[in-house]
């Protein structure tokens, strides 16, 4: 089973478990759990910049940071690196105790408190090389937009009832007040109205 990068080098998947047989991204409830929540989160952080650039000039100068072409790490607990600052993390990961957070959603904020502790690779210090076979052969990755998408047109929706999970029971005036499906569809109100977001 032939394993691939999308969108950053660093994370890999099963070519068979995520791409079709014509090429494409399979539909997102025909890949496993676990790799669709990476391509999920692959979306939002193909356009972020890389940490350490960030840790060196934050939201004030973001302009001069690189962009992420590298990820390390679990979802909500990644890094996000450029091929300068790769061997930083590199050396952390084998030399400086960072393999001892792997797994970890600590993991990204301990490799941080590194860096701004004022640490780095020595200099020379080797990077990993990443073998790229056919960049090109790979579907492009979807934006947040259509991923968004995706999920809504997927989703079967459950009713979940917080007060019966807390262990409250509705009174009888509450029960009487509650709205049915009939009762929206009477009422006019269009639920389908797509909102403007600023994300």
């Amino acid at each position: 089973m032939a394993k691939v990068s999308i969108g950053l080098r660093g994370w890999r998947f099963d070519e068979e478990e995520i791409i079709s047989a014509d090429g494409e991204l399979k539909p997102l409830d025909e890949i496993p759990e676990e790799p669709r929540e990476r391509l999920v989160r692959l979306v939002g952080l193909v356009e972020e910049p890389c940490d350490v650039c960030y840790l060196e000039h934050g939201d004030a100068e973001i302009h001069r940071c690189a962009q992420a072409e590298i990820v390390y790490g679990e979802p909500g607990g990644e890094v996000l690196l450029c091929p300068t600052h790769e061997p930083d993390f590199i050396y952390w990961f084998r030399e400086a105790g960072g393999s001892d957070h792997t797994g970890r959603q600590a993991f990204g904020d301990r490799f941080h408190e590194w860096i701004t502790a004022g640490n780095e690779a020595p200099d020379g210090y080797a990077s990993v090389e990443h073998v790229e076979e056919d960049p090109g052969g790979l579907p492009d990755l979807p934006d947040q937009t259509e991923i968004q998408q995706r999920v809504e047109d997927e989703f079967e929706g459950d009713r979940i009832d917080i007060r019966a999970l807390a262990g409250e029971n509705p009174t009888d005036d509450e029960s009487a007040d509650r709205l049915d499906e009939n009762d929206l569809a009477d009422s006019g109100v269009d639920l389908s109205t797509e909102y403007p977001s600023n994300r």
